[in-house]
């Protein structure tokens, strides 16, 4: 059985990898802003016999990671998935954007995932060959042929920079360290329109952290297992 961190538990992917993770025999701390009002994940953590711990923890606030690692001091984590994250504001244009939600999503998604990796270090060293995969967008690669969006692509950008770096600093300490696109997934934030399912891309995410090792570790993947250019 092993021991699963989730970011952004509690709806869409993030809901999705902890009850496959559930059904396949795993303990998962499932961390979500505000657990009160996560009613899906409440629900799955309840027929869950313990297997499923909700915690509370806002990845752009330094003060509830840091409460979140406390809470889950000396326990061992053999899987960290930074899922949690933003659109980055409905106006993402040359003509308008809203930089406050620009900066917001940056603190979300680029430097949140480093400071929930580096808050749950010593939980990671704990385990056996741990392994973090953080949940980007094929919008960070410097091969996206759209413009626009400039918050979100800038943010997912930056943490395939960070986790990148993170995997050459993590490599002696045993832990492998990748990026995944998910594909374009329906959920709230890919719309109805999307190719996948949330429960086709999650399978496709948890097949690919099986595989990933010290030998793999850096790598920018596709839930197809597939390695996305960069």
């Amino acid at each position: 059985m092993a021991n699963v961190l989730i970011t952004g538990a509690n709806r869409g992917i993030g809901l999705e990898l902890v009850r496959q993770y559930l059904a396949s025999g795993d303990r998962v701390f499932a961390f979500c802003r505000s657990p009160a009002g996560a009613a899906a994940l409440n629900d799955v953590a309840a027929t869950a016999d313990g297997r499923v711990v909700v915690l509370p923890m806002d990845v752009a606030d330094g003060a509830s990671i840091s409460a979140g690692a406390k809470a889950l001091a000396g326990m061992p984590i053999d899987i960290l998935i930074n899922n949690a994250g933003v659109m980055g504001g409905e106006t993402q244009t040359l003509a308008a954007i809203d930089f406050d939600a620009w900066a917001n999503a940056l603190n979300i998604m680029t430097i949140g995932p480093f400071r929930v990796t580096q808050a749950f270090l010593p939980n990671l060293k704990a385990a056996s060959g741990a392994k973090v995969m953080t949940v980007t967008s094929q919008m960070g690669a410097s091969t996206w042929p759209m413009g626009g969006s400039y918050a979100y692509t800038s943010a997912k950008a930056g943490v395939n920079r960070v986790m990148r770096t993170l995997a050459i600093d993590l490599k002696g300490e045993g832990i492998a360290v990748a990026m995944i696109h998910p594909g374009w997934v329906k959920t709230d934030m890919g719309g109805q329109n999307a190719d996948l399912t949330v429960q086709e891309s999650a399978a496709g995410i948890r097949r690919v952290i099986a595989d990933l090792d010290l030998a793999t570790t850096g790598s920018f993947l596709k839930w197809n297992g597939q390695t996305h250019p960069w």
